[in-house]
């Protein structure tokens, strides 16, 4: 597999609606190691196809759970809870940056995995936290926007600050 330039917040494909997957093929399969290899390089726990320039509706996620890594295609949520829990979260196209996001505490999911097939899933803790963040970015929604303006306004700010300094 390779591992894949990240594109970095304000680029307009993290604002964007990715589309569906349609074919579950050895094309699909190599976009999932490149988005995995990519991850653990950035170091993530969680990425999309968007995130590596490809606005197609693929999640791979992998926690220090001893689940190994997860793969979503066409991933939505069905249900989430009416309890609401706070995570610090940020992206592997903003480095540097993370505030608390609140969020449904859990959730189910309706995806395909690689072979295609559907399959639901419950999820609660860091799981839920992460499905929910990634299918966000598939909906076009960058995680920056579920703050307050004044929140955001301030972690684009040092986001902006911490590019010049890199790049000096």
């Amino acid at each position: 597999m390779t591992i894949r330039t990240i594109i970095k917040f304000p680029h307009p494909h993290l604002r964007a609606e990715a589309e569906a997957v349609t074919a579950f093929d050895g094309e699909l399969q190599g976009l999932a190691g490149d988005i995995l290899d990519t991850m653990r390089d950035a170091p993530g726990i969680g990425m999309t196809a968007p995130h590596i320039g490809v606005l197609k509706r693929v999640v791979v996620i992998e926690l220090n759970d001893g689940q190994g890594v997860r793969y979503y295609i066409n991933p939505t949520v069905e249900w989430a809870s009416d309890i609401l829990a706070r995570n610090i979260e940020g992206s592997v196209s903003m480095p540097g940056i993370n505030d608390e996001v609140e969020r449904p505490s859990a959730v189910r999911v309706r995806y395909q995995d690689l072979s295609g097939i559907v399959q639901t899933q419950e999820a609660d803790g860091l799981l839920a936290v992460c499905l929910q963040h990634e299918i966000d970015q598939l909906d076009g929604i960058f995680w920056l926007y579920r703050l307050s303006r004044l929140k955001r306004d301030r972690l684009i700010k040092r986001f902006e600050k911490q590019q010049r300094i890199q790049i000096a």
